[in-house]
């Protein structure tokens, strides 16, 4: 061989070599030392997530309203998460507590998923997010609201879960709120409750009770409806007889609708002020009681105020579904799930080769971490106990039917804001 081949060979090995040297080691294998366990993901392999909402019954519409603004979240990031696509295992409750409970043991079920987003519904929130939490699941929802849930006078409540937290605000205000109007602006003295039994309108009317009581007022009658129940002649007879001069009924469709149409037509009830909350601050509910509500008070949350980036939100919700969302919850949603995947995304661990490593009590703490986030719903920190929204409460009163939920929202009467 001449003495340039042997140069070139010697070059050549030389450079191999310095390539060797200059390689970066390979990085250990994932060794998982998560308190309560990682999920792997394959290369190939979706990002999964539960999904519980309330998709049939009185309240469906609002669920579908939560779907929409998960997917709108994941559409911005072009449907996938951490280079993976994304597959939705999407679950009716039914709004029910045995409906929540299953549907989160059906998702459950699976060890592939990364965590779940819901619920619709409070009463179906508190079985469901039992049973993801034993399941070392994270669980965050943009709807629920119900005190029971994560805090009461900021106490752990009594249906808290480790793992559970949500963007809407805790209705704990709500009851108080209304209870105020009641007594400083409107100068009620004797009050009646009417709830459900369910843990969302007993925390409400128990809220409202405190309070009134608090201010110097009484609650002659705190009394309890069924579900589906159509005959509110006997409990509005008990309300003439309690002498109330105001019954706050925190009730769902059909029963409030049933409740208020009752009251429209007892004589001896004619003076008597109703008020409920935002389960009835629906377009459905208007139109179906019409005039009978003109005069009637709602407590609902404060809307977030006017940003380019909620108005956005909105456009894409009308471009994509062809119709307004119903409610401003769809707010509430898609800052729930753009929480969920940054956690998601700060926590997981990548591989060369694409697979992913969740540790699961690790994106709980990163939940629990969100702080200063703004979101289209306004500025969000998450506490300990799972709320992440800041509570600030509106009275509505319709004077307008024909208007619709817009023009109620349009006339705010009160507004109650505890620091949180």
């Amino acid at each position: 061989m001449k003495k340039g081949g042997y140069l070139l060979l010697i070059a050549g090995a030389l450079t191999l070599a310095a390539a060797w040297l200059a390689r970066e080691p390979a990085p250990p294998p994932f060794t998982c030392t998560d308190a309560i366990g990682c999920l792997d993901i394959g290369p190939g392999e979706p990002v999964k997530l539960g999904v519980i909402e309330s998709l049939t019954g009185e309240v469906a519409t609002l669920g579908q309203e939560q779907v929409r603004g998960l997917k709108l979240a994941l559409a911005r990031r072009g449907d996938k998460l951490l280079g993976h696509s994304v597959a939705l295992q999407i679950e009716d409750t039914g709004c029910t507590p045995e409906g929540g409970a299953n549907a989160a043991m059906r998702i459950t079920a699976d060890p592939k998923v990364a965590a779940i987003f819901g619920t619709t519904c409070s009463c179906d929130a508190a079985t469901a997010a039992q049973v993801a939490s034993q399941a070392g699941l994270s669980m965050i929802s943009g709807n629920n609201s119900a005190p029971y849930l994560t805090a009461l006078c900021g106490q752990k409540a009594p249906c808290w879960q480790n793992g559970y937290l949500r963007t809407a605000p805790n209705e704990e205000a709500s009851g108080p709120t209304a209870a105020r109007f009641a007594y400083e602006k409107l100068g009620v003295r004797l009050a009646a409750t009417i709830n459900d039994g369910d843990i969302y309108t007993k925390g409400l009317t128990d809220g409202f009770q405190t309070e009134f009581e608090r201010q110097g007022g009484k609650v002659v009658l705190s009394a309890t409806v069924d579900k589906i129940d159509s005959d509110m002649g006997p409990v509005l007879a008990a309300v003439k007889n309690s002498k109330a001069g105001l019954v706050f009924f925190p009730l769902f469709q059909p029963e409030g609708n049933y409740l208020l149409l009752t009251a429209r037509k007892t004589p001896d009830l004619r003076n008597v002020i109703l008020m409920s909350d935002g389960a009835l601050i629906d377009d459905t509910f208007i139109a179906a009681v019409g005039q009978a509500a003109v005069g009637m008070y709602f407590v609902g949350p404060t809307p977030p105020p006017d940003s380019p980036a909620a108005t956005k939100l909105t456009g894409e919700y009308l471009a994509r579904y062809r119709e307004n969302p119903p409610t401003i919850y769809h707010l509430s949603a898609f800052d729930a799930a753009e929480i969920l995947f940054d956690a998601l995304e700060k926590t997981a661990v990548k591989d060369p080769d694409g697979s992913l490593h969740l540790p699961r009590q690790a994106l709980r703490a990163a939940l629990y971490a969100t702080a200063g986030y703004e979101g289209v719903s306004g500025r969000l920190t998450c506490d300990r106990f799972g709320d992440c929204a800041r509570p600030s409460f509106d009275v509505l009163r319709l004077d307008d039917p024909a208007m619709g939920v817009t023009g109620l929202k349009a006339n705010a009467v009160f507004t109650y804001a505890p620091d949180k």
